[in-house]
């Protein structure tokens, strides 16, 4: 049998060597720069505000926050005095200095006509989003639905005209959109370019990912699957880091995007994927890529590997399988359907948690970037840890112990009392740690249940569909006004469902990846498993 490339990697020149180590370094920098893309954390932060009160000279939105008199002209509540509300007024005016209880009507609440704001670095303070905390939650909604209309896009252009100009049109149009969204003019403007800038840019992550992962050899890639995660968690840190030294929305948004561009020069620097010029039948260009790998590995690929790669013998048929066909197997299957309805759960649940815990991390404290920062910090040895134990103790104890570790945590913190900080900020992360657990044993886990000519298109089902919990996390910090735990019982519920259905389906440790559907349906049976 003719050597694929896998083959060629693992016996001539070298599953992890320098040129792939010098690869995963290079495209690491795009990775990083990824997480920027969740800058709307900071730039459109909830900041505290209440009623402007013109009876007593407040024209504009910037005065004093808590003057002496606030509660003479504001109801108190249990953690200070109402952002919303405010004590009608009589008809008789006071002073910036003097403002008396008498001069409202202390039994007459009414809602706020202008808003007063403790600080001025975000656009809820520039565009008066006041008590619009669904309007301000908005912008991670979009953001979310932006790296899920990307998939398609980002695909076509990557399949089409190769990995490294699907990379650089992301990098380009992230940084564009970016850098245009720091002059907005409206919160509408803020939105619009918001979404464009994931929709046209938030492929920046997987683009790179692909140049990372695709000529590391198999014994290599769950390694480079958290190496890989660990980098845009190491983004987000970066992004908290940036947005705590520059506060200002605009120029934290200048910040992080302006140095982008710089990245644009990678379409010279990287060389095109190997796999790719395969696949496109580029056979000379995909021969000296080959070659060039073998000289900066300090190894050698026979001239009969190499004629075997650039001169395939094509089957004179090929079985195809089409959409239609995907579909009635998937019905005509108990066991698959079961799994199809099941595994998109774990991504919704999964990414929920994931990107709600996120989100949410700067609403522990008042210092709300270290929070940030701690909370994505995590993630990075839940990733390590994940790799460690998914070959040892199997993937259903791994991937379920993750979910119900975060059940235990995001429940307990909800009612633990607030005064309780720094056990609280504990349990918070590891909360994220479980879920991080978890984000890395879901890709494996998912893709090895399904049988081979079914296996990618099953996939990205499952990740697609997950999009929906990334797209409804950002909206959870607003449901605090009802109850400041309801978002950690949403996660722990979610998580709950989650791991529990993990543990309906088989065990895939120690098992041959299935390549036919009578394979994945025996998955679990004594007759199934084969060592590794």
């Amino acid at each position: 049998m003719a050597p694929n490339l896998d083959d060629v990697l693992v016996n001539e020149i070298g599953q992890f060597g320098r040129y792939q180590i010098k690869n995963i370094l290079l495209v690491s920098i795009p990775m990083i720069m990824s997480g920027f893309a969740n800058e709307y954390v900071f730039s459109a932060a909830a900041i505290p505000h209440r009623c402007q009160i013109p009876e007593c000279g407040e024209v504009s939105k910037s005065v004093a926050f808590e003057p002496e008199w606030i509660l003479n002209a504001i109801p108190q509540t249990g953690s200070g005095f109402s952002s919303c509300q405010r004590y009608a007024p009589t008809g008789n005016n006071g002073s910036l200095d003097y403002c008396p209880a008498d001069i409202f009507y202390q039994d007459n609440v009414i809602a706020c006509d202008g808003f007063v704001y403790s600080k001025n670095n975000t656009v809820v303070y520039e565009f008066d989003l006041g008590c619009q905390e669904w309007m301000r939650a908005l912008a991670g909604t979009l953001n979310s639905i932006g790296t899920l209309l990307v998939l398609p896009i980002t695909g076509y252009i990557s399949d089409r005209f190769g990995r490294r100009v699907a990379l650089v049109v992301n990098i380009f149009n992230f940084a564009l959109f970016g850098t245009i969204r720091a002059f907005s003019t409206s919160y509408p403007m803020y939105l619009v370019l918001q979404i464009l800038q994931t929709t046209l840019g938030a492929g920046l992550y997987s683009s790179a990912y692909i140049f990372a992962a695709e000529l590391v050899g198999p014994k290599y890639r769950v390694l480079t699957g958290a190496i890989c995660p660990s980098m845009f968690a190491t983004g987000l840190m970066v992004l908290g880091g940036v947005s705590w030294m520059i506060q200002p929305w605009r120029y934290m948004i200048l910040a992080l995007h302006v140095p982008v561009f710089l990245t644009i020069c990678y379409y010279w620097i990287l060389g095109e994927s190997v796999r790719w010029l395969l696949s496109k039948q580029k056979y000379t260009q995909a021969r000296f890529a080959l070659q060039e790998v073998a000289k900066v590995n300090k190894t050698t690929i026979s001239e009969k590997s190499l004629e075997a790669l650039v001169n395939p013998k094509l089957p004179t048929t090929v079985q195809s399988s089409d959409r239609v066909g995907l579909v009635a197997s998937v019905f005509r299957s108990r066991i698959l359907l079961r799994r199809v309805c099941t595994t998109p759960f774990w991504w919704i649940a999964a990414t929920f948690v994931y990107y709600g815990l996120s989100i949410n991390s700067t609403g522990l404290s008042s210092a709300m970037h270290l929070n940030y920062i701690l909370t994505c910090g995590i993630e990075i040895p839940g990733y390590f840890f994940a790799t460690l134990v998914l070959d040892r103790i199997g993937r259903k104890p791994t991937l379920s112990g993750g979910y119900f570790l975060s059940v235990v945590c995001n429940l307990t913190f909800a009612f633990l009392p607030k005064d309780l900080k720094t056990l609280r900020l504990i349990l918070y992360l590891l909360g994220k740690f479980g879920i991080s657990v978890v984000m890395t044993s879901m890709y494996l886990f998912t893709s090895e249940l399904y049988p081979t000519e079914y296996r990618h298109s099953l996939l990205a089902f499952s990740s697609m569909i997950g999009r929906i919990g990334s797209v409804c996390a950002p909206l959870t910090p607003a449901l605090m006004v009802y109850w400041y735990g309801v978002p950690s019982v949403l996660f722990a519920g979610m998580a709950l469902l989650a791991g529990l259905l993990v543990l309906t389906q088989p065990e895939t440790l120690g098992t041959k990846l299935p390549d036919t559907l009578a394979e994945a349906e025996a998955l679990g049976k004594t007759s199934a498993k084969q060592s590794t």
